[in-house]
């Protein structure tokens, strides 16, 4: 974040060296705000919104915290370690749901306030490996992420559209910053990568090597969609990478802010409310507040929504899925 953006949004804050910002208003309501790492999207977006809700809405101060992004935040939402977070829409379906990493065991406490932005799933393959397609993935080398991740869980479902599981291919559990080094080294044939768009890992890449991004099938598309409420058809322009010459369909997931249950209804109202109406703002402050829009804010949804957000889209008529 700019110099100049990080003195107006402290003021005479001091920064901690947890890279944390204590408040420096009295406030009736004092929230933390769980993002992610400092050199990731999460966290400079939370900045801006911390920043909005505190601005906007009397007696608030919400403080932003790192964390370990998603699953660390859906804990500590749930354990009212954190009151806001931002987590990936399908992880935190898993979460609610108890399935997946998150088996037998449910988390409680979860509630939607709305979807942010898109994370989109990216099927990176060499030209030299010959896939053109999931079904041809079949035996190849193929990091599919960090294990216990929404990426190696978004490999595995759409693997699954081919009848093909991981027994099928060589699989490595590598993040994106690994599954680019281990591409360009020729150990993999393909990774897997589910981001905001253009991902870095992906960029670098292209610039000493050549390499396909791998559309999926309307099939394959439609069936992701009827199996699972989180997913939204994508469709990845050409020009998103140096020498990808056509659109790739794909699918995304949503970045999404979530609230304790326990939050106050009019104030997670308000903070609803705070988002949208300041959308412009968010939106010159950062990239990604861009795809943020009250008409998307509710698609992708397969946790509740908090009351306070419900009442909020109830009066905007923006309709929704519980």
């Amino acid at each position: 974040m700019k110099k100049n953006i990080l003195i107006t949004f402290f003021g005479l804050c001091i920064i901690t060296s947890l890279v944390m910002f204590a408040g420096c208003k009295k406030a009736e309501y004092n929230l933390t705000f769980a993002t992610g790492g400092t050199s990731g999207t999460y966290y400079p977006y939370g900045m801006v919104l911390a920043k909005t809700f505190n601005s906007k809405i009397p007696n608030l101060y919400v403080t932003v915290q790192t964390s370990g992004a998603t699953t660390e935040n859906i804990k500590l939402v749930s354990e009212k370690k954190a009151d806001l977070a931002i987590v990936q829409n399908d992880v935190l379906s898993y979460a609610y749901d108890g399935i997946r990493s998150f088996k037998d065991k449910p988390v409680k406490g979860l509630t939607t306030i709305a979807t942010l932005y898109m994370e989109v799933v990216q099927i990176v393959v060499s030209p030299a490996s010959k896939i053109n397609s999931i079904a041809s993935m079949k035996g190849k080398k193929i990091s599919v992420g960090d294990a216990g991740s929404g990426v190696e869980a978004n490999a595995a479902q759409i693997l699954a559209t081919a009848n093909l599981t991981f027994d099928d291919l060589t699989i490595t559990h590598l993040s994106f910053k690994d599954s680019g080094v281990a591409f360009q080294n020729g150990t993999i044939d393909g990774f897997f990568v589910t981001s905001g768009i253009p991902n870095v890992a992906i960029q670098e890449i292209t610039e000493t090597k050549p390499l396909k991004i791998i559309p999926l099938r309307l099939q394959e598309i439609s069936q992701l969609l009827t199996d699972y409420s989180f997913y939204i058809p994508y469709t990845m322009q050409k020009d998103t990478y140096k020498g990808i010459t056509e659109d790739v369909a794909t699918i995304a997931v949503k970045a999404t802010l979530i609230a304790h249950e326990d939050l106050d209804e009019k104030l997670v109202y308000n903070i609803t409310k705070a988002l949208f109406e300041n959308r412009d703002a968010i939106a010159n402050s950062f990239e990604k507040g861009k795809e943020l829009d009250l008409r998307d804010a509710v698609k992708g949804i397969s946790v509740p929504l908090h009351p306070g957000a419900k009442k909020f889209y109830q009066e905007k008529g923006t309709l929704f899925k519980l």
